[in-house]
């Protein structure tokens, strides 16, 4: 009995390793390349301690650094990629090679074990009703961060066939919007053509104040041709929004309300081009109307249990918590079960430094979670703040990170300042008196090792303090 017993745990262990092995032998379906910000950094570094090493004489040093920042470098920012293979993400580039050999551990962190997918938009150029966005993903799990940027067409194909996979929950309203709308350029176009929208010169002189859900456009009897068209202008608007072409998203998302003026769904995607609208343009005024289209939604939304915490996490984004925490007392009062309901209204109850309600919504979103990935996220969540709250000596070494953290973080943006200062001034004072040029570099040597310092207090500030 004892020996099929040891058979049989052996026979499963060895099932286990072959399933294992075949995991990481599958083949790649999306790779994007790692954000080459800290590539960059780190060039720069070493392209100022071989400058420092010319002033010193020391040239050949100086020759072999200024090979490593332009030749090895760029190298390794080239072959740093974030790798999806239908199971799991992995960091793979030489670095992390050598660390796998090594230690026989890899980055990486399978489907199963995410916990939040966050991502957030960047406005890096705005030209008459357009802007161009980049997008930070950001994917966390079992105490694993991989941050993907966006950059073409690797990007959006690793969000195609990545987070249609993740569970609803686990992704948050921007990365909902990737999802389902993140396409092709060329594409878009092609569509914007096909649905016959106006000219940038036309949509430029019109006005953008029509109403939504106007009487007249409630006694329109809609066909099912028309029904279809507003569908696909929906959308249409949606992809539009997201590829930063607000004007034109307003155009299609209008055509489509004069069809179907009374879809909660239709209203609530136009209260978010509202919302990008007025973060573009810095108008109060659309940020009120996306509020009131958003109201306006919940009310049209009924017994939509997908559609209300999407309200309440967008009116957070507005800074309306009392209408968020409305929307999403709601989605509670029908549903006790929902995920995502009681995740937000930890995060409103937080924001009021409630700490009983944080701590009752977790342990709420750890039970009727779906996944064993989002039941340890909010019980992970629940079990801090409970000891901030139990605990006054940890509640206050806490604050103390924190207070720490933002001091750090301002140093760390201001050192690369006082660094440019210093080398212009060595630059100048070389041409005017040696000993400014001295200062200059005295200075800019200086702030180099406060900002070295600061990234790494950074890094070790940002993890929580243990019990």
């Amino acid at each position: 009995m004892n020996d099929s017993k040891e058979l049989e745990s052996l026979t499963a262990i060895a099932e286990a390793n072959e399933h294992e092995a075949g995991a990481r032998s599958l083949p790649t379906v999306a790779s994007v390349r790692v954000s080459p910000r800290p590539y960059f950094a780190f060039a720069s570094v070493i392209a100022f301690l071989a400058a420092l090493l010319l002033r010193s004489e020391h040239d050949a040093w100086a020759l072999l650094l200024i090979g490593v920042a332009v030749l090895v470098v760029p190298v390794l920012a080239f072959t740093d990629r974030i790798v999806f293979d239908g199971v799991a993400i992995r960091r793979q580039s030489p670095f992390f090679l050598i660390w796998r050999a090594v230690f026989g551990r890899q980055r990486k962190l399978a489907l199963a074990d995410f916990e939040t997918v966050e991502t957030n938009a960047v406005r890096t150029l705005r030209r008459r009703g357009a802007v161009r966005y980049r997008y930070r993903t950001q994917i966390s799990g079992k105490g694993k961060d991989f941050v993907i940027a966006s950059g073409g067409e690797s990007y959006r194909r690793l969000i195609r066939e990545l987070l249609p996979l993740v569970h609803e929950d686990k992704l948050d309203t921007r990365s909902r919007d990737l999802r389902d709308y993140l396409c092709d350029p060329r594409f878009v176009n092609r569509k914007t053509q096909l649905s016959q929208l106006a000219s940038e010169d036309v949509l430029d002189a019109a006005t953008t104040a029509y109403r939504v859900g106007g009487k007249a456009a409630a006694e329109v009897q809609a066909t099912p041709q028309d029904i279809e068209r507003a569908h696909l202008l929906r959308r249409l608007g949606n992809e539009l929004r997201v590829a930063g072409r607000l004007r034109e998203a307003g155009e299609a998302f209008r055509r489509a309300l004069n069809v179907t003026p009374h879809g909660a769904w239709l209203i609530y995607d136009f209260a978010r081009l509202l919302r990008s609208q007025a973060s573009a343009q810095a108008d109060a005024r659309l940020l009120m109307r996306a509020k009131a289209a958003l109201r306006l939604a919940s009310i049209r939304a009924d017994d939509d249990l997908v559609l209300l915490p999407l309200i309440g996490e967008s009116f957070l984004e507005c800074g309306d918590a009392r209408l968020a925490r409305l929307a999403l007392q709601k989605t509670v009062d029908l549903d006790s079960g929902n995920y995502k309901a009681h995740l937000g209204l930890a995060d409103l109850a937080l924001r009021e430094g409630k700490l009983a309600h944080v701590i009752h919504q977790y342990r709420e979103a750890a039970r009727v979670a779906s996944e064993q990935s989002l039941a340890r996220y909010a019980k992970q969540e629940g079990d801090y703040y409970m000891l901030l709250n139990n605990d006054d000596e940890y509640l206050a070494s806490e604050l103390r990170r924190i207070s720490w953290l933002q001091h750090v973080t301002r140093v760390r943006r201001l050192a690369p300042r006082v660094i440019n200062l210093g080398i212009l001034t060595a630059l100048i004072g070389s041409f005017v008196d040696p000993m400014v040029s001295s200062i200059g570099w005295s200075f800019a040597s200086s702030a180099l090792i406060v900002w070295l310092l600061s990234v790494a207090l950074t890094r070790l500030l940002l993890n929580r303090s243990k019990a």
